[in-house]
């Protein structure tokens, strides 16, 4: 059967394995890393760190590009990505660049205070820190090439989110790996509970393999890659959680 006029199939569809090139170099990550930490992060960490973050790119890609396919566009558009995120709970990271993207203006709700007055956004910091709104377009290329690894285009504002997205899943995936290292240990998961109303609700069960990454050995001054993968058991949950650490842990063997 030909496919209409418009109509593209993606060169990576969901759960198809990724390939072995990173499209977030070292450099990068640990840029990333040493915005939030000044400690050491290993080269096993920062290769740890570009994979998990491909993987959630992947995934958001591909959800995506599902919702383009069943409207026969051959461009992905910021709504893909809201009918993404709402179709798999599991892509919802990076909240904080929701904040500052138009593509989620009205979506995230509007703040108030305890006297109920709306609270207007604050005026932007030009603190010469680096933040991961601020430097979200250093992501630019790894995106570009993520997207081209999967067969699809997206239209600029797109690509603007995919951009921001990373850069805040990457800071505070260095940011709890940094937390990891200090404290010594894991002291919650990621996880999403069910609950009915008038019903207590039950935590859900830690699979061995992640209490196994929940208490680290070596010192307090390099984050390892143990590390980050411990990090991430704190940022994603589920499926994703489980095809990020395979993934991750066959980037580094």
């Amino acid at each position: 059967m030909t496919a209409p006029s418009g109509y593209f199939e993606p060169g990576g569809p969901a759960g198809a394995p990724v390939t072995d090139v990173l499209p977030f170099k070292s450099p990068l990550v640990k840029a990333v890393f040493r915005d939030v930490t000044a400690m050491h992060v290993s080269r096993s960490a920062a290769r740890a760190a570009a994979s998990v973050t491909r993987t959630v790119l992947t995934e958001i890609i591909d959800g995506a590009t599902s919702v383009a396919v069943e409207e026969a566009r051959n461009k992905l558009v910021p709504g893909d990505l809201i009918s993404a995120i709402d179709r798999n709970v599991e892509i919802e990271v990076g909240s904080e660049w929701y904040h500052h993207s138009p593509t989620f203006k009205g979506l995230t709700g509007d703040q108030y205070d305890a006297e109920g007055v709306l609270v207007l956004p604050g005026k932007r910091s030009r603190s010469r820190r680096p933040s991961a709104v601020v430097g979200a377009h250093r992501f630019e290329a790894g995106v570009r090439k993520l997207l081209r690894g999967r067969g699809v285009t997206a239209v600029p504002a797109m690509v603007r989110d995919l951009n921001g997205i990373a850069s805040v899943f990457l800071t505070n995936l260095a940011r709890d790996a940094a937390m990891v290292v200090r404290e010594g240990e894991i002291k919650r998961f990621g996880t999403v509970t069910l609950v009915t109303p008038g019903e207590p609700s039950a935590l859900p069960a830690v699979d061995d393999s992640l209490r196994a990454l929940s208490t680290r050995r070596g010192d307090r001054r390099t984050i390892g890659r143990d590390d980050v993968l411990a990090a991430t058991t704190i940022q994603l949950f589920g499926g994703i959680r489980e095809r990020a650490l395979t993934e991750a842990r066959e980037a580094t063997s």
